[in-house]
C-alpha cells in the first residue's frame, strides 16, 4: 500500500491515522462492551477493503482505552491489514481527560509525520467524565493535528453526556446516538469506513498543510446512516 503506480513514476501514499478511543468504565460492562468488541472486530475486513480503494492513503490503526486512567491497547500504529482487535473489559471510572492527554502526546510531529492526512478520532462513551477533562481537551484542540482531525463521537445509551461529546467533536451532527446494540453496531461500522475515507481527499490534505487556526470542517450530515430500519428492542 506504500506506493501507487502513475505515469512517470511512483506516488507515495500518505499516512492516515485512525484512533479508536473507547470508554471501558464499569457502566460499559456486559452488552455494551461486548457489542463494541464484536462490532469493531467484524468491521476490520471492511476497513481493509476501504483502504484498498483509497491508494493515496496508508491507513494506520490504534486503540486507546480509558476507565480508571487510560492506556494504549495498540502501542504503535499498525497497518490496517495487520491490525487485530483485542477484546476490552469494562471496570472502573471514566477518566476521559487522561485519554485526551495520551492522545495529545501522539498528535505532535514527531511521532506524527508532517506528510500525514488529517487523523480520524472516534470516541465511544456511555457516561460522564470523572476527571477534569476540559484542560486536556483544550490542549488537544490547540495542536495542529488536533485542529485538523476528523472527530466523531458515538453516544452509547441515555446516560451518556452528549454535551461533553459535542465539545470533543465541535459539531452536534457528529455525535451519533446509539441506544441499543443494533444501533451501536451500525454506527461503529459506519464510522470505521466512511469517516476514514472523508479524511483522504486532496482538499483536506491541503488544509492540513496550512498553518491557520481554523479546524477542518467536515460535513458528514448527508452520509450518516439513519436508524429507522433498526427495531427498538432493549433500550440502554
Amino acid at each position: 500500500m506504500g506506493e501507487m503506480k502513475r505515469p512517470g513514476g511512483e506516488l507515495a501514499s500518505r499516512p492516515l491515522h485512525f484512533f479508536w478511543i473507547v470508554d471501558c468504565s464499569g457502566s460499559m460492562y456486559g452488552e455494551k462492551i461486548g457489542t463494541v468488541n464484536h462490532a469493531i472486530q467484524s468491521t476490520i475486513p471492511e476497513m481493509v477493503s476501504a483502504a484498498e480503494n483509497n491508494p493515496n492513503a496508508q491507513l494506520m490503526i490504534r486503540t486507546l482505552k480509558f476507565s480508571t486512567g487510560a492506556s494504549w491497547v495498540t502501542t504503535n500504529p499498525v497497518n490496517v491489514e495487520d491490525f487485530a482487535w483485542d477484546d476490552l473489559e469494562a471496570v472502573g471510572v471514566t477518566d476521559l481527560g487522561k485519554a485526551f492527554e495520551l492522545l495529545s502526546a501522539q498528535l505532535t510531529i514527531p511521532p506524527m509525520s508532517d506528510r500525514a492526512l488529517p487523523p480520524v478520532l472516534v470516541l465511544l462513551s456511555d457516561g460522564q467524565p470523572t476527571d477534569d477533562y476540559k484542560k486536556s481537551l483544550a490542549e488537544l484542540k490547540k495542536l495542529p493535528w488536533g485542529k485538523k482531525a476528523v472527530k466523531i463521537a458515538i453516544s452509547i445509551g441515555q446516560d451518556a453526556d452528549d454535551a461533553v461529546l459535542e465539545e470533543f467533536t465541535g459539531n452536534k451532527e457528529l455525535v451519533l446516538q446509539a441506544n441499543n446494540a443494533a444501533a451501536l453496531t451500525k454506527m461503529i461500522k459506519w464510522a470505521s469506513t466512511a469517516a476514514s475515507l472523508v479524511s483522504a481527499p486532496a482538499s483536506l490534505a491541503a488544509e492540513a498543510a496550512q498553518d491557520g487556526d481554523n479546524p477542518v470542517i467536515v460535513d458528514l450530515g448527508g452520509r450518516i446512516p439513519d436508524l429507522d430500519d433498526i427495531q427498538e428492542g432493549d433500550v440502554w
